[in-house]
């Protein structure tokens, strides 16, 4: 069981560790946060992943997309001259999954402070596939940077807007900020500006298989899918589609320096955290041994 012990000793643990804010909801009710400063909206990183995927999962409803579609069929006119084949066999669900073929990460952030190119679709089909898609992970920002771009194209609108009335709204999220590419195309696998507090919401959302105050909001069958799906990495950790999946049947939205959406199912728990962890602390461990006694 949780307590107010467990939850204290937790804070004097990471207390070193950059962390900002901790938010703890559990049953529909926030009973657990920390504040080391005023809450405002932070970056989020890799956090942003996770919308991604949400507004995917909006788009597949919606019939707008398949996990199966083509990813070339999407950019008739930033294709290279040879097309090879593993770049035909790429399909959506690749984006989703990190199994795009490439052996190396694309898109990292010390790569884009340095990259000259301005068109990063182009940049990115043209780099070499070597692995068949779907047979290696490979965590990177390229998968989810095409995703958002794929959405953008599809809807007309940017990833935000869309997302706006579908989950930003019905959360009581206020218009976000999210990084733009050098030609104005949300960059989806990063970049989104959120409180904590906003955070846990959505980690609430997907507790909840995606009600909120009684109105179903993101689609069911989305977030059976994201329940169901698992590739493993190099590393020998499972991760679904553009969440991690964890200890006690969690699912994670992870940012680089600690940012944390843990939807813990079998506890019926969210866990939200913003930190500024440049040592790579692994805070989500601190969450496992300190609130659950796994030490």
């Amino acid at each position: 069981m949780l307590t107010q012990g467990r939850f204290d000793l937790f804070c004097r643990a990471v207390t070193d560790f950059g962390v900002e804010h901790v938010v703890l909801l559990q049953d529909g009710r926030e009973i657990f946060r920390h504040d080391w400063k005023p809450e405002e909206r932070q970056l989020q990183y890799s956090v942003s992943k996770s919308f991604t995927g949400t507004a995917v999962g909006f788009a597949l409803e919606e019939g707008r997309l398949t996990l199966d579609d083509p990813v070339i069929s999407f950019f008739p006119d930033e294709l290279p001259a040879v097309i090879p084949d593993n770049l035909r066999l790429l399909r959506v669900r690749h984006l989703l999954t990190m199994q795009t073929g490439h052996p190396t990460p694309w898109l990292m952030g010390s790569q884009r402070k340095t990259m000259k190119e301005r068109d990063w679709v182009r940049f990115a089909l043209s780099r070499p596939v070597p692995e068949r898609p779907g047979t290696v992970f490979c965590y990177s920002n390229l998968g989810p940077y095409l995703m958002g771009v794929i959405l953008e194209r599809l809807t007309g609108m940017s990833l935000t807007d869309y997302l706006m009335p579908r989950l930003f709204e019905p959360l009581d999220i206020p218009y976000p900020a999210w990084e733009k590419d050098p030609l104005g195309q949300t960059f989806g696998a990063g970049g989104l500006h959120l409180t904590t507090t906003e955070l846990a919401r959505f980690g609430e959302l997907y507790l909840q298989r995606g009600c909120w105050e009684g109105r179903q909001v993101i689609p069911a069958s989305w977030i059976r899918l994201v329940e169901r799906t698992e590739v493993i990495s190099e590393d020998g950790e499972s991760y679904s589609l553009l969440f991690w999946r964890g200890r006690h049947d969690s699912l994670c939205a992870v940012g680089r320096y600690g940012q944390y959406c843990a939807i813990v199912l079998e506890k019926n728990l969210v866990v939200a955290m913003n930190s500024m962890d440049e040592e790579d602390s692994h805070l989500l461990e601190y969450v496992w041994s300190y609130l659950y006694g796994e030490l």
